[in-house]
């Protein structure tokens, strides 16, 4: 990329800074909205897929879009992205049915796949390593601003209008987030003689398009354990022919010398089970928050607005840390923290008031925060300047990976619990579920009912951070096998 100079870093800065929040602000409201948008649609058994297309088609497309980056360019690789999570954004808008919801999701899932890590990867290119963690840490509040609006605005769009205007919002922003890159960022053109590798790319997405959705299938409660067993043969088989073409390629789509750095591999290891602990207290505590103690929509996300807030000064500090510390001994101190905060939602009772989720939140955001950008700068700075869309771009794959496949499991975890509970009292019904976790429909329900119902969800819900804990102690191993100097 070419010198930039102070007010372009700046205006590329702030760009970033918009398409990190749009990205962070539809996550949060769509969780938000999930309980409506469940009730509305009828859709408790398909929930998982909303989530669970987003990250398969985000995943499949990250190390493309990482390669290419570094193959064409940072700016037409981010703004085809923004297009397309635009378009995306406007069809699950347009959604009246669960089926053509998870479809428009998966259009913007293929858009998202390029805002997170070609965003990271500019960061690289502009700011050396020094100031590169205080950047990411920056850029890290957009998710505390959106953590601290989405609740307010999604629970008010939720009970004043409707959930489809959660999504239309991302409209007008990404319209702004185009126009905002198109005119500050500049770079050299990129050009390569090597041939794009397209077998590569192919192998690839086929490998983690059957390992997702074989993830997927786990948490479905009547799949057909053959056709499992057959995707994830063929993910095994593809991926198989991956490494292979990769061997032979001249400018293979994932260096696989990347992965002989120990550090570089246990990194990427962790950040995956961390987003997988991640993503199960992001989807299922505002579930928590409504079913369970029956507050609105809006209060329901801001329960995880504390973890938010704390994840932007546990950037900034973690990249004061990497100046002086091995990654290996920030990521023990972050990941105990994890440890404490996992032990805690899996033993509180069901009685235990809003407050002190709050107060937990706030604690995991310390461990979320300085977790993920310390994997992130040190992905990076292990790579050579030729690969860091590359590494970036697995970083977030990583991460993606981990999330994909602990929706699954948790999914199984609730489905079963929930299974178990309904079967125990003739008197429930599955439908009941649906209404008990919307507050607007939970006043449908008999009284007599309700304290059964939520039971049975706290069961269900507290068995998802107990299977947390294992996460985080298998992190912490890995973890321990990294090299004890700074890398």
């Amino acid at each position: 990329m070419e010198k930039q100079n102070q007010r372009n870093v700046l205006l590329v800065t702030i760009a970033i800074f918009v398409a990190t929040f749009m990205t962070a602000i539809e996550g949060t409201i769509v969780s938000t909205a999930m309980p409506t948008i469940i009730s509305n649609l009828h859709g408790m058994r398909l929930m998982n897929w909303v989530f669970s297309i987003y990250l398969l088609t985000n995943a499949m497309m990250t190390p493309i879009y990482g390669k290419m980056a570094d193959r064409i360019g940072r700016k037409p690789i981010f703004i085809f992205g923004l297009v397309l999570f635009v378009i995306g954004s406007t069809l699950c808008g347009l959604s009246n049915h669960m089926e053509t919801l998870i479809i428009s999701r998966a259009i913007q899932g293929i858009g998202a796949g390029a805002i997170m890590p070609v965003s990271f990867t500019i960061i690289a290119d502009i700011y050396p390593i020094e100031k590169r963690a205080k950047v990411l840490g920056f850029n890290g509040s957009a998710w505390g601003i959106a953590s601290i609006i989405a609740p307010l605005l999604g629970g008010f769009i939720v009970d004043k209008l409707t959930w489809h205007w959660i999504f239309f919002i991302n409209v007008p922003i990404g319209i702004i987030t185009i126009g905002l890159i198109c005119y500050c960022l500049h770079e050299e053109k990129r050009s390569s003689k090597a041939p794009v590798d397209y077998w590569g790319s192919l192998w690839l997405m086929l490998a983690l398009l059957g390992l997702l959705y074989g993830f997927q299938l786990l948490g479905e409660t009547n799949a057909s354990y053959g056709l499992m067993a057959l995707v994830l043969i063929g993910a095994v088989v593809a991926f198989g022919l991956f490494m292979r073409t990769e061997k032979r390629a001249e400018d293979p789509i994932i260096a696989l010398d990347l992965f002989k750095n120990r550090t570089f591999v246990v990194q990427n290891a962790v950040a995956a089970l961390v987003s997988g602990f991640l993503i199960g207290f992001e989807v299922y505590m505002p579930m928590w928050m409504q079913g369970i103690l029956g507050l609105k929509a809006s209060m329901g996300g801001f329960v995880v607005t504390p973890s938010s807030i704390m994840w932007i000064f546990a950037s900034l500090w973690a990249g004061q840390l990497l100046v002086k510390h091995a990654p290996r001994t920030i990521l023990t101190g972050s990941l105990l923290i994890l440890l404490v905060g996992s032990f805690i939602l899996a033993l509180v009772p069901q009685s235990t008031p809003f407050w002190f989720f709050l107060v937990v939140a706030a604690g995991l955001g310390v461990g979320f925060g300085s977790i993920i950008t310390t994997t992130t700068v040190t992905a990076q700075s292990v790579a050579g300047d030729d690969k860091v869309g590359v590494a970036t771009s697995f970083n977030t794959l990583s991460r993606t990976l981990g999330q994909t496949l602990m929706v699954s499991i948790y999914g199984i975890i609730v489905n079963i619990q929930l299974a178990k509970g309904i079967a125990n009292d003739p008197r429930l019904g599955s439908n009941m579920l649906n209404k008990l976790i919307n507050p607007e429909t939970a006043v449908e329900l008999p009284k007599a009912l309700l304290p059964v119902l939520r039971h049975i969800l706290y069961n269900g819900l507290h068995h998802i951070y107990f299977a947390s804990i294992v996460l985080i102690i298998i992190a912490l191993g890995i973890n321990w096998l990294d090299h004890k100097k700074k890398a």
